[in-house]
């Protein structure tokens, strides 16, 4: 049986991503209580919180801007207090879609064709064809992401993005399949592929109950997942990852494996990919919950 702790998920907050982050929270709060620990919910708001006296560690259920940028570890890392998922600086560098590709090109991972726009009235950019994608450079769960078929319909779309961010990323627009790899530990778990009833995986499709089939473990062979789940791994570990994570790749009809971006919090609903994906390698909701917060045990102050 796992040690009885105190722990605090860490939910909601500030985010576009709110209303995702409170159902995370409140599944994993679920899950760490059927398992005999004592759970608080906690709800940052704004930057002014406390964690409860005797506090054994803090599940990060948040998603989004503060959650998963680096603020909230930074304020966790000043309290001394182990949490779950990556640090500041890794949190940092894979929530800004640029600094991700950067540090991907930098290593060799396969990532798709990118450039980044700092202003709502630029003009298409030299050299590039449709279609493209409009991503804004720090927000997750596809919060403002934008697919240009034509170049009319720029001026609109980047419009629209830029709602979102004061920067931009515009990336290739990869065919293929769409994949999501979940990493635990050191480990890439099997592969979810993720097939949108309307073509594109964007907000509505991924939190529309049935707008979307996922398949896992993904049909793919032995050789082109083990492509797939390779560089899943090389982009975690290009940002400087720890513990967990869910990376999303692309993968062309030749079996080339395309990163898209890193999520550090991904999604913790019982029906979110992660759990699926290690529900696919054996491993129980609770069961997922309780191994990350036994990594983060192993840096708590004096383990």
């Amino acid at each position: 049986m796992p040690e009885k702790l105190n722990i605090v998920v860490m939910l909601g907050g500030p985010s576009a991503e709110r209303e995702v982050s409170l159902r995370s929270g409140a599944a994993v709060a679920y899950a760490l209580r059927s398992l005999g620990h004592s759970v608080s919910e906690l709800d940052p708001r704004g930057e002014e919180w406390s964690l409860p006296a005797g506090t054994d560690v803090v599940f990060l259920a948040l998603h989004g801007t503060y959650g998963e940028d680096g603020t909230v570890q930074r304020q966790l890392e000043g309290l001394r207090v182990a949490y779950t998922g990556c640090d500041p600086e890794s949190s940092r560098v894979a929530f800004d879609k640029h600094l991700t590709k950067l540090r991907c090109v930098a290593a060799g991972v396969p990532t798709a064709r990118f450039t980044v726009v700092e202003a709502a009235d630029a003009s298409w950019p030299m050299g590039w064809d449709p279609p493209v994608v409009l991503k804004p450079l720090r927000q997750g769960s596809s919060v403002g992401l934008q697919f240009v078929e034509r170049v009319a319909d720029w001026n609109r779309c980047l419009t629209e993005a830029f709602r979102f961010d004061t920067e931009v990323l515009v990336e290739e627009k990869i065919l293929g399949r769409e994949t999501t790899v979940g990493i635990l530990g050191s480990e890439a778990l099997p592969i979810v592929e993720v097939r949108p009833r309307t073509g594109v995986y964007d907000y509505q499709s991924k939190y529309t109950s049935g707008a979307t089939e996922y398949l896992c473990p993904a049909p793919f062979d032995s050789a082109v997942t083990a492509r797939i789940q390779a560089a899943a791994l090389g982009a975690f570990q290009a940002v400087g990852g720890r513990d967990y994570a869910r990376i999303d790749v692309m993968v062309r009809s030749s079996g080339e494996p395309v990163v898209l971006e890193v999520n550090t919090l991904p999604g913790m609903t019982e029906t979110s990919l992660l759990p699926k994906a290690a529900a696919a390698a054996g491993l129980t909701y609770s069961g997922l919950c309780q191994e990350m917060i036994d990594l983060a045990l192993e840096r708590r102050p004096g383990a």
